[in-house]
């Protein structure tokens, strides 16, 4: 560990947020403190106390960064967002079993909705999230119809060179009189699904049900059966949004269950006295968190990002740090929210409920879990007892990616008594290879790895020697791994994973000797996966390569840019067809972009895409 007695000297007594970095600059822990020189220098006191997960995070920090705030709220929002993007190893991480979708209104000259699945803090607004995906095609749809919502992504305004969308023109076609490029109509429009999606079905419904109505009058019942669907989806769409002054019972109720390293947190929303949905979340508690930690990081996590908070959440644990949770909570609903704990009556019995669907849902994960990690050590054993090896504790795998031999890297994938172990995946750019050569190219990463092993200590992941090498090829890539370890006086068994003419995997290559898979066996599936997840990792890795290198390519042939003024285009425009679209005066407000270099990209997109 390094020594950080300086930097801990200079923090200062003040609230805020704390980022805990190892060696290779990456996020491990983020915390928030109301006093940080008091609570950054607590890690490194005496080991007296402190407990298994701190001692271990400890172990691996190299170096820290901080940000001050005004208060604790802000400091609880600020770790909650960099928990979020981030994902530190050492965090209590939420993982939701489903990813459900939000609908997205753009902050654009004439605005849509779209329905996406992630928050981004990019200035466009965000309602959701939304259990049923389906019914949420439905409302947008909906949505764009009756409120004429333009559905082109790139075109904001439809001149007399520019034809929308053909969708757009259907609508046109259907309502002539309408004109899609007065402003004012269509922003007085937006504000009514604003409206709509913040809570007030009326709008969409009232409309919906007319013409239900009108379509049963003229005796067009399956017309009529279409609109009741529509207001069914938006029911569903709704339910979740709906707000309840009145009734006493409009309620979440938060409860959870242990098991091992695992606890499943089971959310129950309750409106005006109704179960009308639940979700369901699974939490790794490898460290063996306290029950308000784990409360308070789901609270954080959850809640900050909900359209929709209601008056009361009930909870079988109190976050740690319920005040100011329940202070932002309020803030952004804009009236009192409180978190409770019931002891009796009614509410106590919701919470049971809520408990014991948590108990049933942590036993069902767990069944689930069992299942998928006896199949995994059976392949393993089996894996052992072919090869004649045991243990084999850590494998690594290794793949070559490229298109041609253009932007070749090399991935190395690793897995730990059967589990993959992420945190240990490298990532190599080829740097000595010319052209699509898969062979020196593999020699490459093998020297570049083994040169680490004799270099790195042992409690690194580099400095760990594995007990057997994969390599996504047959003899000729297992021929290569023998010369590279053998120039380096290491031995490591290595075995190659032939495929077939479909590309599927037939047989494993070891000691010179092919040996047949038979399918759907426990150690095909252990292979498979592992083969599957290094091609996987390998061509991530080369597809943003690529891009990059796509992207950067085209723009040095403009006179003027060099590698500063083509990063500061792309963070202002996020890519080059939008610098293609700039005007001059856009281009003029990027850090060092004077009028000649603006004329020359304006020249040069102007002569390469006439």
């Amino acid at each position: 560990m390094k020594d950080l007695k300086y930097e801990l000297s200079r923090l200062p007594d003040s609230p805020g947020v704390y980022l805990m970095k190892d060696k290779d600059g990456n996020i491990i822990y983020v915390g928030k403190a109301k006093n940080l020189k008091n609570r950054v220098r607590s890690y490194f006191n005496s080991d007296s106390g402190k407990s298994r997960k701190v001692i271990k995070m400890v172990e691996k920090i190299d170096h820290f960064e901080y940000i001050i705030v005004d208060n604790e709220a802000e400091a609880l929002v600020l770790e909650s967002n960099f928990i979020k993007e981030h994902r530190p190893h050492y965090n209590i991480l939420l993982r939701d079993d489903k990813q459900y979708p939000y609908i997205m209104l753009t902050n654009e000259e004439f605005p849509r909705i779209e329905k996406v699945r992630q928050v981004k803090k990019d200035g466009n607004e965000y309602f959701g999230p939304y259990p049923n995906a389906y019914a949420v095609n439905d409302v947008i749809r909906l949505l764009q119809n009756i409120f004429r919502l333009r559905l082109d992504k790139n075109l904001q305004s439809y001149g007399k060179n520019k034809r929308p969308p053909l969708k757009q023109f259907l609508y046109k076609y259907n309502d002539p009189d309408h004109d899609f490029n007065d402003r004012d109509q269509y922003m007085k429009n937006i504000e009514k699904v604003r409206t709509f999606l913040k809570g007030n079905p009326s709008i969409l419904t009232d409309i919906l049900e007319e013409r239900m109505y009108d379509y049963s009058k003229n005796l067009e019942f399956e017309r009529a059966l279409e609109y009741k669907n529509y207001i069914e989806s938006v029911d569903s769409v709704m339910e979740r949004q709906k707000v309840s002054t009145v009734s006493a019972d409009d309620l979440d109720i938060v409860s959870m269950a242990k098991a091992k390293s695992y606890v499943t947190i089971q959310v129950f929303f309750m409106r005006s006295g109704k179960i009308v949905d639940r979700e369901h979340f699974i939490i790794e508690n490898e460290f063996k968190e306290e029950d308000q930690d784990i409360m308070s990081s789901f609270m954080k996590q959850f809640y900050f990002d909900m359209t929709y908070i209601p008056n009361e959440i009930l909870m079988l644990e109190l976050p740690r740090e319920k005040e100011a949770i329940e202070k932002i909570l309020s803030e952004k609903k804009g009236r009192k929210v409180e978190l409770k704990k019931p002891q009796r009556g009614k509410k106590k019995a919701y919470l049971d409920l809520a408990s014991e669907n948590a108990e049933k849902m942590m036993y069902e994960y767990m069944k689930k879990l069992e299942v998928r990690e006896r199949n995994k050590n059976l392949g393993l054993k089996k894996l052992e007892d072919f090869l004649d090896i045991h243990p084999i504790d850590r494998i690594e795998a290794y793949d070559i990616s490229n298109i041609s031999g253009v932007d070749s890297v090399g991935s190395m994938v690793v897995y730990e008594e059967g589990k993959k172990s992420k945190k240990d995946y490298r990532k190599f750019k080829i740097k000595t290879v010319e052209g699509p050569d898969d062979y020196a190219s593999m020699r490459e990463v093998l020297s570049r790895r083994l040169k680490r092993l004799e270099k790195d200590d042992a409690s690194t992941s580099f400095g760990k020697k594995p007990d057997l090498i994969i390599m996504d090829g047959g003899k000729g890539q297992v021929n290569i791994a023998l010369k590279t370890f053998k120039d380096f006086n290491i031995d490591i068994p290595v075995i190659g994973l032939a495929k077939d003419d479909k590309h599927k995997t037939r047989a494993i290559v070891f000691n010179n000797k092919e040996y047949e898979l038979a399918g759907e066996t426990a150690i095909y599936r252990f292979l498979y996966d592992i083969q599957e997840e290094v091609h996987r990792f390998a061509l991530g890795y080369h597809n943003t390569l690529r891009k990059k290198n796509l992207f950067e390519s085209e723009l040095t042939k403009i006179p003027g840019l060099g590698p500063k003024r083509i990063q500061a285009l792309l963070k202002k425009f996020a890519s080059v067809a939008n610098i293609k679209k700039a005007s001059k005066e856009e281009l003029l407000q990027v850090e060092n972009i004077n009028e000649q270099v603006a004329d020359n990209i304006i020249k040069y997109f102007g002569e390469n895409n006439g």
